[in-house]
């Protein structure tokens, strides 16, 4: 089975944003700090895999 590098790249992105806006929900309903600083260094672990993973596409297309 073939995935596009696109569909990856998308998923990849949209788990951060997912990641990032739970925090920030969090935050604004003056949930667990411990929750948002938690949620945030996921972000932070997430957007560095995305990058490598379009950094990935991005070499593999040429």
């Amino acid at each position: 089975m073939h995935i596009s590098g696109n569909f990856i790249v998308g998923v990849a992105v949209s788990v951060v944003a997912l990641v990032l806006f739970a925090g920030l929900i969090n935050m604004m309903r003056g949930g667990s700090p411990d929750l948002s600083q938690k949620l945030m260094r996921w972000r932070v672990g997430l957007q560095f895999v995305a990058v490598i993973i379009i950094m990935c596409v991005l070499w593999f297309r040429g």
